[in-house]
């Protein structure tokens, strides 16, 4: 894997995360750093992907700011980024039950931390096996029971195979959230608790935001961090590289530090999918959690009694 390890990252990124590096390429400076004025270097480090396909640290200080991207209207977020197929693995043996993904994923989407899109569930195969921890998120399936059930439209799947849901359309029928196995879908009972520059927003699906009350939201593989080269909040807030996101035609998942080859990654470990069985065909692969870099008690002071779980 290590072989491919420039290669793949490479390739999945397509050099968006050093877009703040290459702003000033065709300056007729000496490097993309160099600026008319000096500045002082500030002490807050950065990592960005270099031309090289390897993660530098580069001073906050030298870097250009980089223009945000429009965001996409609702109907080019139904079609998705062309020639992808993004794809999860997620390692259960380096799962901690740190909850950092659970709580980022709950900043940027301003969810409230009773609605959950990620839930980090203790499990436990048999009396006398070994308990672990589950990050479970949206499966994102490729033949996803809640698409199907949906009597307006407001829950589909793309090209590059996110499943989203538009707000706009939801009428609270709930019916996705019955069809769904994984039970990954949470409703909103009541008006989401959101600053007001949010809440008057017109809803992105994208963003996923803003929640609206009376509809259904859930993971949605942060598909705006994705179109600008950036890895979904999950991925890039858990410290133990628990979760890797890539893209299925590339063949290449990274978690921030990692990038190796998906088919590989899932050989080598053993990787599988939920409920195979019912033939929904997951975009979510979990390697099993053997060799563990955490012991399963080293996770419990996290861990509301509340929300324990177990098959």
């Amino acid at each position: 894997m290590d072989n491919n390890k420039s290669q793949t990252r490479r390739e999945f990124l397509g050099g968006s995360l050093i877009s703040a590096l290459m702003l000033s390429s065709c300056d007729q400076k000496p490097h993309a750093f160099m600026t008319d004025e000096p500045i002082l270097p500030s002490g807050d480090l950065v990592k960005l992907l270099s031309v090289d396909g390897e993660i530098i640290e580069v001073d906050r200080a030298f870097l250009k700011p980089v223009p945000d991207i429009t965001p996409v209207t609702n109907e080019e977020a139904r079609i998705g980024i062309e020639g992808k197929k993004f794809v999860m693995v997620i390692d259960l043996s380096r799962c901690k039950n740190l909850k950092k993904c659970q709580q980022a994923c709950n900043h940027v989407h301003h969810v409230h931390p009773s609605q959950n899109w990620i839930k980090v569930y203790s499990m436990q195969e048999a009396e006398h096996t070994a308990p672990y921890w589950q990050p479970t998120t949206c499966m994102h399936c490729d033949e996803p029971p809640c698409v199907k059930v949906c009597p307006v439209d407001a829950t589909f799947k793309r090209k590059d195979g996110i499943v989203l849901i538009d707000s706009n359309r939801c009428v609270g029928c709930r019916f996705c959230m019955a069809a769904c196995p994984y039970s990954t879908r949470v409703f909103n009972w009541e008006e989401p608790d959101i600053p007001l520059e949010i809440a008057q927003q017109a809803y992105n699906c994208e963003t996923s935001t803003p929640q609206k009350k009376g509809t259904v939201g859930k993971c949605d593989f942060c598909p705006d961090a994705v179109r600008k080269g950036e890895l979904p909040h999950c991925v890039s807030s858990c410290p133990n590289g628990v979760f890797f996101f890539g893209d299925l035609v590339e063949d290449s998942v990274t978690n921030g530090s990692e990038t190796v080859r998906f088919s590989e990654l899932i050989k080598d470990k053993a990787g599988y999918r939920l409920m195979e069985d019912l033939g929904t065909k997951p975009s979510v692969y979990y390697l099993p959690p053997v060799s563990r870099n955490f012991p399963y008690e080293s996770g419990l002071e996290n861990q509301a009694p509340a929300n324990s779980h177990s098959h």
